[in-house]
């Protein structure tokens, strides 16, 4: 049976994990391409242990099969923090809707809604004003680029976010495929709540 779990204090602790297990299995897809490591996963994930973190869990029984998470975008990695500094919302008002990761036999029965209304509600309840979140920039030509591959942008759009212009991000990380960490954008999208 699916259900939706936002997961706190040792309940979360305990599943850490599971849920570094399922962002290098659905990340390692398109359009993220990434090379995952276990000790990196872990390390990353610590900063879930923030107060105002949310870890979200679609379970089918007791298993967890997507997650989502977010935290106040100044509890965030500097450089997504620093991609706003010529925005004039201040981050104390941001909440940065991080990773959502789901398997692909789960997907298309509205868990993604469900990821980001437990999100959008946990940002209110601190009382923040906007929710962002970023997503890769690939090539439409990019030679891995699956023929079905599904664009995002309307599903983002129909929950009332939109594309900042000129706000990106870099972040490094090593790519299926290949040798050496390299650089990936990432497009800001942001709603007001």
């Amino acid at each position: 049976m699916m259900r939706v779990e936002v997961l706190t204090g040792a309940r979360l602790r305990a599943a850490l994990e599971d849920v570094a297990r399922l962002r290098i299995a659905v990340f390692r897809d398109w359009p993220y391409l990434y090379d995952g490591d276990l000790s990196y996963e872990m390390r990353y994930l610590e900063a879930y242990l923030d107060p105002s973190a949310v870890v979200v869990a679609a379970l089918d029984g007791q298993r967890i099969v997507g997650v989502a998470t977010g935290m106040a975008m100044e509890a965030h990695a500097d450089d997504f923090a620093a991609a706003f500094a010529d925005r004039p919302e201040p981050l104390s008002e941001i909440f940065y809707c991080a990773e959502s990761v789901l398997l692909p036999e789960f997907r298309g029965q509205g868990l993604g809604h469900a990821f980001f209304d437990a999100r959008e509600d946990h940002a209110r309840a601190l009382g923040r004003r906007y929710s962002a979140f970023c997503a890769v920039i690939r090539d439409d030509d990019h030679p891995l680029r699956p023929a079905d591959a599904r664009a995002l942008g309307g599903f983002w759009r129909g929950r009332g976010y939109a594309p900042l212009p000129g706000v990106t991000a870099r972040f490094d990380w090593k790519d299926i495929g290949t040798v050496e960490h390299a650089s990936h954008e990432l497009q800001f999208w942001m709603k007001a709540l």
